[in-house]
């Protein structure tokens, strides 16, 4: 699975800290997230893509 959670983080201005904290995880789930080596919950990826205000399809897609 691939995503663009990188991307559309830093172009909302939002640090990994915080985005983690908003969603209840820690910084290093994030980091790992971006860097395609977790693929998350169901429930976190809703969270994120709320957070983002951005549709889960352009934050994640099947590779």
């Amino acid at each position: 699975m691939e995503n663009n959670i990188k991307k559309i983080r830093t172009s909302c201005g939002i640090t990994q800290e915080d985005l983690a904290r908003k969603v209840g995880v820690r910084r290093e789930t994030i980091v790992f997230l971006e860097q395609g080596k977790y693929n998350p919950s169901l429930k976190l990826a809703l969270n994120i893509a709320k957070e983002l205000k951005t549709p889960i399809d352009k934050l994640f897609s099947l590779s």
